[in-house]
């Protein structure tokens, strides 16, 4: 019965969602600082609806826009006018989208019992995700337990997976995933990092002797008034839900909310934008919670933010051309964590500072995590380089977490190795 009502519940939420029909994802190749200029006064003209899914910022970089069917002659005859050089990266947005959910609607028949027959390899609704998390605790109750550190606007609970064997305020580690809700493949990760945890405890010598020494906290959904809306109403949703006041545009970038740099370049103050960086600091209960916690804990060594798409592990700073005083130590050890991630299967990523490897970025997580005092703060973005972008094919779920989880070890192995 519970798999019929799951059923017929996704029915009704793929009937209720936005269509993408028409739409495609154009890929803009620049050829100087001038089209990059050219593209950035594109960006702004928010009549278009433009859906920057990599922003315009140099000429050796990639812009890969999402552009409604109303929008599409109008943006590619701006392009052809300033001779500006695209190509179609995604036919029409609606095929992809339906071909996910036809593999999500299979999935539902089938109802895990336990965290052994939950299906990794498929993507999941915040209630699955949330079912899990307990379904993992009550399997695994001296190893994991389940906090919740805040509310998001809408009310929801801001679940955190404890991986601990005892001992109060240890050093830890923290994970996030999912901080922007329409990175549908990080979420995915996070739940198959927090198995494989409880799998590899006890039988793997790295992972034991961390949790011995440490404790590890994953927030697997980050964004769930954002997630939720992606899988109701809206896929491609980045921000959170709260309303704006004065604008009939809602949510705030949480990647760009935090009091690092806040509101500098790299962040839009425009509500309708996607990186739109809120009213203040900290405006976020999504971001506002994590930060409440980084602050009563006082003892994380490791920070470790997962988004998609692209293929790069970052470190700090992404809002000022200023290095860290450790950026040797990160980039040596982001130089690690890539080769050890390209081992499994190849994939190659590129690594670096934020500023320096993509953009000026203000208000991000990890220059505020790194300015608290934990040293070891990471971004990655994960698979793919734009094929898909953000609509990555489920199957290649568990490669992607897989790949991952061997640079995630090699930043913990060398976090509790350093910082204890």
């Amino acid at each position: 019965m519970k798999g019929l009502l799951g059923f017929a519940t996704l029915i009704v939420a793929v009937l209720c969602r936005e269509s993408f029909d028409g739409h495609q994802v154009l890929r803009i190749t620049a050829g100087d600082e001038a089209e990059i200029n050219l593209l950035k006064e594109l960006s702004e003209i928010e009549e278009l609806q433009l859906d920057f899914w990599t922003e315009p910022v140099h000429s050796t970089l990639p812009v890969d826009v999402h552009v409604s069917s109303q929008s599409l002659q109008m943006v590619k005859m701006y392009l052809e006018f300033h001779n500006i050089h695209y190509s179609v990266m995604m036919e029409n947005v609606q095929n992809v989208l339906d071909e996910e959910q036809r593999e999500m609607i299979g999935a539902r028949l089938h109802q895990p019992r336990s965290t052994d027959d939950y299906d990794y390899a498929n993507y999941h609704t915040l209630a699955e995700i949330y079912n899990f998390m307990d379904m993992l605790v009550a399997e695994n109750p001296t190893l994991v337990s389940k906090i919740v550190i805040g509310q998001s606007y809408e009310g929801r609970p801001l679940n955190v997976l404890k991986f601990s064997t005892g001992g109060s305020n240890r050093p830890a580690i923290w994970i996030d995933t999912g901080i922007h809700s329409r990175e549908w493949v990080t979420q995915a990760s996070g739940t198959w990092f927090a198995k494989k945890i409880v799998t590899d405890y006890g039988r793997d010598q790295a992972i034991t002797a961390i949790l011995n020494k440490m404790d590890i906290f994953l927030e697997i959904v980050t964004n769930p008034d954002g997630f939720h809306y992606t899988h109701t109403t809206n896929r491609m949703w980045r921000k959170t839900r709260k309303p704006n006041p004065g604008s009939s545009c809602v949510g705030v970038d949480p990647n760009r909310n935090w009091d690092a740099g806040f509101g500098g370049p790299g962040a839009s103050g425009s509500p309708c934008s996607e990186t739109y960086r809120g009213p203040r600091a900290h405006s976020e209960s999504e971001v506002k919670s994590i930060v409440d916690f980084v602050k009563a804990h006082g003892n994380l060594k490791a920070f470790v933010s997962i988004h998609a798409y692209s293929q790069m592990l970052l470190y700090p700073y992404g809002y000022t051309k200023t290095p860290t005083p450790d950026q040797a130590e990160l980039h040596s050890l982001a130089k690690k964590a890539i080769t050890d991630l390209s081992s499994l299967y190849g994939t190659r990523y590129r690594y670096g500072s934020i500023i320096n490897t993509i953009y000026q970025a203000s208000g991000g997580t990890i220059d505020w995590t790194y300015n608290q005092g934990i040293k070891y703060s990471y971004t990655f973005e994960l698979r793919d380089t734009g094929r898909y972008g953000f609509i990555l094919p489920a199957n290649q779920i568990l490669p992607t977490a897989r790949e991952t989880w061997l640079a995630l070890m090699t930043i913990m192995e060398h976090t509790k190795a350093n910082a204890i």
